[in-house]
């Protein structure tokens, strides 16, 4: 089986769903797909049997699909390549590009061009991607971006103080709530 996830974001990702299109027509792919859409337009695949679609996946049936899936293809969002990275699944990346329509800008091809040297790999053509069903890459080794996160590096660096005059704090949270 096949997952591709296009995220959420109300902009239409036609590219790929065009090239899913060629691809099954091609043979290329015999097997099920199931893609997440967001809002992107996707009845053109609705004359496939092996299509299932869906606009929005919950994340613990997301995850299912992941775990079933030979391979996975999805946008270039940060938090689904550290995710699927992982679950340690077999997955490429297709950047949203602003050229398209399909971002505001080209944050998704810069991320992804980021992570390839972490072993991520991406695709910008119908060629890179047929390579890929052919031959999926194979899951990443560690999960990426394992260190701690920056809000919890900021507290170890920056604790809290308590504030010395307590007094003046308590007066003012009164006269905030005398206001309201």
């Amino acid at each position: 089986m096949i997952t591709v996830t296009l995220g959420t974001i109300p902009y239409p990702f036609n590219r790929v769903i065009d090239w899913i299109g060629i691809l099954i027509e091609k043979g290329i792919i015999s097997e099920p797909v199931v893609i997440q859409h967001g809002v992107t337009e996707i009845s053109a695949l609705k004359k496939y049997p092996q299509v299932t679609t869906f606009s929005i996946v919950s994340l613990s049936n997301m995850v299912t699909l992941v775990e079933k899936s030979r391979l996975v293809i999805s946008h270039a969002g940060q938090g689904s390549t550290r995710s699927l990275a992982a679950k340690k699944a077999s997955f490429i990346l297709v950047p949203r590009l602003a050229r398209y329509g399909e971002h505001i800008d080209d944050h998704q091809l810069l991320f992804a061009q980021c992570v390839e040297s972490l072993g991520v790999k991406h695709c910008l053509s119908l060629e890179t991607l047929e390579e890929a069903i052919k031959k999926p890459p194979s899951p990443l080794p560690c999960a990426l971006f394992d260190s701690p996160k920056l809000v919890e590096h900021l507290v170890k660096c920056y604790p809290a103080e308590k504030p010395k005059n307590t007094n003046i704090l308590e007066k003012e949270k009164k006269d905030l709530y005398f206001i309201h």
